[in-house]
């Protein structure tokens, strides 16, 4: 077979809602020469026994981007998808990504579509549709193994950006950053305030460390306005409600997340 094997590494914790999907999705897939390596922080639900059915499960205690790194340390492809466990891929992603990397691609974003129940979960959407074609706030998922090894893979450090800070090292090691036309489903479930809240002031705890090794980026990032958002004027306005409910969502996570920096600092300081 001369075409390349392409590894999918997914790290899971208690993933069962959202992974039968997501691994469907991948077995779906117009471009067929795939393995599947889940990495999993020993889930306590029935994440392990759905993955097992669809291929290697691997078991690792630690965050998720150390566990990015593990399960492409394991992988035997030459090119590499690294993907949620919510997220689930339109059948062209993986051919149209092998054929960008024969093209002379280094690496590859490939753009989401958030999904979901309720109110908060359509103010992500139209989030998450603003940010289409954004340099910014787009990272590559997919990327050839050698690549990935020479720039050091994911940031084992980081619980917050660590997709941010490789695509970094990819523009500064002078990499070829493609794009896709297919795109990704990132199923949000029934989003609530209070879960945004909490996962954005858990991310929070680890901003300082990519601040420190991205200080402009970050500045540019971290904002309530982004760019993304003055840009897409047009469709905001076209559905005020929803617009309403996403400022109000991303002020919540801006506090949450410089509230759970804060506690690190403060935490780090005691111990000292």
């Amino acid at each position: 077979m001369n075409d390349p094997l392409v590894s999918v590494v997914i790290p899971t914790f208690n993933s069962e809602q959202f992974l039968e999907i997501c691994l469907c999705s991948i077995v779906k897939q117009t471009y067929f020469h795939v393995e599947i390596i889940v990495v999993d922080n020993y889930s306590a639900d029935k994440t392990r026994e759905i993955a097992q059915r669809y291929g290697n499960v691997v078991s690792y205690r630690g965050l998720r981007s150390t566990a990015r790194n593990v399960g492409v340390n394991l992988a035997e492809g030459e090119l590499i998808l690294s993907i949620d466990s919510d997220m689930e891929l339109t059948p062209n992603v993986i051919h149209e990504c092998v054929d960008k990397a024969e093209n002379g691609y280094d690496a590859v974003i490939i753009p989401e579509f958030s999904i979901g129940n309720g109110f908060w979960a359509k103010c992500r959407a139209l989030e998450k549709e603003c940010y289409f074609g954004d340099d910014l706030i787009e990272a590559a998922r997919f990327f050839k193994k050698k690549t990935f090894e020479t720039i050091g893979g994911y940031n084992s450090e980081l619980v917050f950006g660590e997709d941010w800070d490789l695509n970094l090292k990819l523009k500064d090691a002078g990499c070829k950053i493609g794009r896709t036309t297919s795109f990704i489903k990132h199923h949000e479930g029934a989003l609530s305030l209070r879960k945004v809240v909490q996962k954005k002031h858990y991310y929070g705890k680890t901003l300082s460390i990519y601040q420190k090794n991205h200080p402009e980026q970050a500045r540019r990032q971290l904002k309530i306005i982004r760019p993304a958002f003055l840009k897409n004027w047009r469709k905001l306005y076209s559905d005020p409600v929803h617009t309403f409910g996403m400022l109000l969502m991303k002020g919540c996570e801006f506090e949450a997340t410089w509230a759970g920096s804060l506690s690190t600092k403060i935490k780090s300081k005691r111990i000292k």
